[in-house]
């Protein structure tokens, strides 16, 4: 057998080009954390990490949360923004927000504010409730607090109470009767408000999220109703409190030049909002900082054809090139930065269960007299398949079985014959599978016929819950196993989870050169257990998850690692029980169990159980309403 090591999983599963220096292989063949970018000192063995987990009683799957790569990247955003600004004589400032709706987390979002703190990094809201656990986290009046989305009475009120407190609230107006509340409610509470405009741009980023700008988008103002608004406020007098301009391309831009036609396009407008003399300090980019999820460097969907600091710099760069041409003074930069911020930090980690191949039985030497004419062909074209005809006896392989299930389904072929067709022509694959391996060239027909024959692994998750980007929109996470990596991964595999729905599956994984449709995996050892790690889903999975089969949320830890390369748990969620996931649907789990204690005493009365029976079936209720809702051996 070839030999095998950890640089050549490396290669094949991309780790060191998606992981942004934050995980890599050890010579053991385990995934190692790197918890500080650009310090390969200080690393932290995630099977060890793994196995203390489960030795405190937690059960598979679980979201692994990693503080100090959400510090690293609070951190790297920050400085690379201030060494821009340094480096092109910029004469604003800059400050982070992050967009709570990326991950609403209340553990998230208070280590945000924290790591942050050092930078002012502050705080965007697009509801009432997002609001509130803002301004329970958010008390610094250096950082900002972007309101944006409907705005009811309380909206407004909750932050013209925060404005009078100190902190740099902005109304963001997104919709054109949003000012008339907040004049109104400026006015009754007597509290100026500070307020933005976000406007529509015409350039549009590509990947899933386009239609977030563009004319068409939901949400913003068109260049006339800014103007109206600028009328207004020139009408009861407070134009002054207009000083921030936002947009938002949209999420996960991947390409540079979008973002820089972007800015451009708005700096014009943020001039011109100048010129009719609004007091402008604060220019709002949005969101839209990729994420390098195949590790392509590249401008497809999943990935981005820049580095940070090349963002930060084209940012600074764009924006100067307009403004000092107009006179204008540099404005305050802000982004609402949130996948670049958490999807690395979070790791989930699942075992696999069972695995299901595509095996015939073994075949007899030759077929029973009487058998089908068809199916005596199929036999004969696996008896005759060499090198030569390959594509040939694909051909009458796959034309012999299409006539057997035409025969089967008029009657004129029996269960067991069909059987028997079905097992020759599995047989027939997997010797063609093996042939192409020696051609020089593959035809286009015969290319997937490995795919068709990968095996199915069944992860202890939901996809749903855990991963619903990659159901809902076919998104790509890194996918890989955190052990085993000095070996030889032999088999061909797509995931499916176990929520018994034909969706809850992963056929589609990241490659370098495009998408794979299979991922190589290692083969299945009797015993003992096989853990993979879906990386980078820090970044809205907990947040869309959902409960579908009842699948509740997974157990989280979260873990932060020293100087000395040890590691601690600082967060300890345990995940859903059955019970918990009930009473999200409107079950009272003490009404259902009153119910069925009738019920087992209705049998006990019937005779068809007895009292002590009875008894242990109570207990094994009782114990499934507050057991996990996976998989537990």
């Amino acid at each position: 057998m070839e030999r095998w090591d950890e640089e050549d999983s490396a290669e094949l599963y991309h780790i060191r080009s998606w992981g942004s220096e934050y995980f890599d292989i050890s010579e053991e063949g385990n995934v190692v954390i790197r918890p500080i970018r650009h310090n390969k000192e200080i690393t932290v063995d995630l099977k060890e990490v793994l196995s203390g987990i489960m030795d405190r009683g937690y059960d598979m799957p679980v979201l692994l949360r990693v503080e100090n790569i959400l510090h690293s990247q609070i951190k790297e955003l920050n400085d690379s923004f201030y060494s821009a600004i340094k480096e092109n004589g910029y004469q604003g400032d800059y400050r982070a927000v992050y967009p709570i709706k990326v991950n609403q987390q209340q553990q998230v979002v208070e280590a945000i504010t924290r790591f942050g703190a050092k930078y002012h990094h502050g705080l965007e809201v697009g509801s009432k409730a997002e609001l509130i656990a803002a301004l329970s986290f958010l008390d610094d009046p250096e950082a900002c607090l972007i309101c944006n989305g409907y705005k009811d009475q309380e909206f407004v009120d909750l932050g013209l109470y925060a404005r009078q407190m100190g902190l740099k609230c902005f109304f963001v107006i997104e919709m054109p009767g949003e000012l008339d509340l907040i004049l109104d409610r400026s006015k009754a509470l007597g509290i100026l408000p500070l307020i933005g405009v976000r406007i529509k741009v015409s350039t549009q980023g590509g990947g899933h999220w386009m239609e977030s700008s563009g004319d068409r988008s939901i949400f913003g103002l068109s260049v006339t109703q800014v103007l109206e608004l600028v009328e207004k406020l020139e009408a009861h007098d407070k134009l002054d409190c207009l000083q921030l301009l936002h947009y938002h391309l949209g999420s996960q831009i991947p390409n540079i030049r979008d973002i820089r036609a972007a800015v451009m396009e708005a700096c014009r407008v943020y001039t011109g909002l100048v010129n009719e003399g609004a007091p402008m300090r604060f220019f709002d980019l949005g969101g839209g900082l990729a994420v390098d999820y195949d590790g392509s460097n590249t401008n497809y969907m999943t990935s981005r054809n820049y580095r940070l600091d090349e963002y930060c710099s084209d940012v600074i760069e764009a924006i100067m090139s307009i403004l000092d041409e107009e006179q204008v003074p540099h404005p305050t930069i802000i982004t609402e930065t949130g996948r670049a911020t958490v999807a690395y930090y979070s790791v989930l980690l699942f075992n696999v269960l069972d695995k299901s191949r595509f095996e015939g039985r073994p075949l007899p030497e030759n077929l029973p007299e009487g058998t089908h004419e068809i199916i005596q062909n199929l036999f004969d074209t696996l008896e005759g398949l060499s090198l030569k005809n390959t594509q040939e006896c694909y051909n009458d392989a796959i034309y012999y079985r299409d006539q057997v299930r035409q025969l089967f389904k008029l009657g004129e072929i029996k269960l067991r014959e069909r059987s028997l067709a079905e097992n020759i022509f599995w047989h027939l694959v997997r010797n063609i599978a093996q042939n192409i391996t020696q051609l020089k060239f593959v035809p286009k027909d015969l290319q997937e016929i490995p795919i068709a024959l990968a095996d199915i692994y069944y992860g202890n998750f939901s996809v749903f819950q855990s991963l619903p980007d990659a159901w809902a929109i076919e998104h790509l996470f890194p996918i890989m196993p955190i052990h085993r990596l000095n070996e030889m991964p032999s088999n061909l595999v797509t995931l499916a989870d176990i929520t018994c729905d034909c969706d809850g599956k992963i056929d589609k994984f990241i490659d370098i050169h495009g998408v794979r449709k299979a991922l190589p995996l290692h083969e299945l050892t009797p015993g003992e257990e096989y853990y993979l790690g879906v990386f980078l889903v820090g970044a809205y999975q907990e947040t869309l998850g959902d409960l579908h089969n009842l699948f509740g949320d997974t157990n989280v830890v979260s873990i932060r690692v020293t100087e000395d390369g040890q590691y601690s748990l600082v967060r300890e969620l345990e995940g859903d029980t059955v019970a918990d996931v009930l009473s999200y649907v409107e079950y009272e789990p003490k009404n259902m169990l009153a119910r069925f204690l009738e019920f087992a005493e209705r049998a006990v009365s019937e005779r068809k159980i007895t009292a002590q029976e009875r008894r242990r079936i109570m207990k094994a209720y009782e114990a499934g309403l507050r057991g996990y809702t996976y998989f537990e051996r």
